[in-house]
């Protein structure tokens, strides 16, 4: 491992965090595909499998941020275990429904429902945070964040597609959730490395995060860029359905965050000090253009060239966008703050996935990959017109003085 991953986990606590988070946030990449492959196993209905996985986005992005800031309020522990609880009873409950061919609107009540899963990835990020708040660790940690991102994002599919086409087909939904499970409650098991809880920072924080005007704009900006991932994946399921090898297509999103894994792990290892404003941007037009090609799609290995291409934009945006909310959001609002992106993501990956879903059904899977294309035009349009509010960092509030003008001189990563 290179020398700044090395030195980043000498911090005690920080191996057992990283563990679990990786196990917690494996549902993120399983429990959205395994449903698809899941409902269109056993309905063959394209349109009626993107809808439930919408559904389960749309309803994540309405109770994630809740759940959050219930955390930056009362701890991970008190909050996250009860909320994990709720979110397996409702995925027993699709998954009997399925199995028991059960109607429709219980399938969309059940998918509603997984919605209260908490958001791992923010909550590892936060304990990051809370080790390494204003020394270049963060920048590295942030960075390999971002790898185990797309280390579920390689194996998930492959895991949560595999297990339902080749056993049975609530099998992926099934595995993911008691990844759920384990990750969560060892998580929140060490304490040591937990936040401390802001119980009394509600008025001096200014109430939501997204009051601040640079994470509307990041917010706005991942919605557009959620559509591009919900929508890759869904079209590249039915693609490789349509080339009759329905199974590569979990191999074909691997190479996709494989892309973007390699990219997060280079990106780590190095320092910069210009504005992460510049690169963020930079980011999402990189995302926008390296989805063109996808049009021109003809088999299944030009594919997986071209969305290994096309990941490697992914983790260094994502990487400076969390860098971003550090920078815009007081510091008792950070795990909602990165919370919210997570909101924009998943509303984006709810509309993406729904549009291509119908766009599959009347027009064929080659049609779908313009929805990709339509969605990175949008975020290149939404990040310019807000570029002005994400250049210029505003002073932070629920600190001391001396902290806000530490935070806001820095350069980050």
């Amino acid at each position: 491992m290179p020398s700044p991953y090395r030195a980043l986990f000498a911090t005690p606590g920080s191996k057992g965090f990283t563990a679990a988070g990786l196990l917690g946030r494996m549902p993120l990449s399983m429990m959205g595909i395994g449903v698809v492959t899941m409902i269109s196993q056993v309905t063959g209905r394209y349109g009626l499998a993107g809808a439930l996985s919408a559904t389960i986005a749309l309803s994540a992005a309405a109770l994630g941020p809740q759940i959050s800031r219930l955390v930056d309020r009362y701890g991970q522990r008190r909050v996250l275990r009860p909320a994990t609880l709720a979110a397996l009873v409702v995925s027993a409950g699709l998954l009997l429904t399925v199995r028991l061919d059960g109607p429709d609107w219980v399938l969309f009540l059940c998918s509603a429902g997984i919605g209260c899963v908490p958001s791992v990835g923010a909550m590892t990020r936060a304990r990051w945070a809370f080790l390494h708040r204003g020394r270049p660790e963060l920048h590295t940690a942030y960075a390999f964040e971002s790898v185990v991102d797309e280390i579920c994002f390689i194996f998930g599919p492959i895991v949560s597609i595999g297990l339902s086409t080749v056993w049975f087909p609530e099998a992926g939904p099934l595995v993911a959730a008691c990844f759920l499970a384990v990750g969560v409650f060892w998580l929140t098991s060490q304490r040591a490395t937990e936040p401390p809880p802001h119980p009394h920072d509600e008025h001096r924080a200014g109430g939501s995060a997204l009051r601040s005007a640079g994470l509307q704009v990041l917010v706005a900006t991942f919605v557009a860029t959620g559509a591009i991932f919900g929508a890759v994946d869904v079209v590249t399921v039915a693609f490789a359905d349509e080339e009759g090898h329905k199974g590569a297509a979990s191999l074909v999103l691997a190479v996709y965050a494989a892309g973007s894994c390699v990219a997060g792990a280079v990106f780590g290892l190095l320092r910069f000090t210009g504005a992460p404003a510049r690169r963020w941007a930079l980011g999402i037009c990189a995302m926008a253009v390296s989805m063109i090609p996808l049009l021109l799609v003809g088999n299944l290995p030009f594919l997986a060239v071209a969305l290994f291409v096309a990941g490697l934009s992914i983790a260094p945006t994502m990487i400076t966008t969390m860098a971003l909310v550090e920078l815009h959001v007081p510091r008792a609002r950070l795990t909602e703050g990165m919370t919210w992106v997570s909101t924009g993501l998943a509303v984006g990956v709810a509309l993406g996935s729904s549009l291509s879903g119908w766009v599959i059904d009347s027009a064929g899977a080659r049609a779908g990959y313009g929805v990709p294309v339509a969605a990175g035009a949008v975020a290149v349009a939404v990040g310019c017109l807000g570029y002005r509010r994400l250049s210029r960092p505003v002073p932070q509030r629920g600190g001391t003085h001396e902290e806000h003008s530490e935070r806001a001189e820095r350069p980050l990563a």
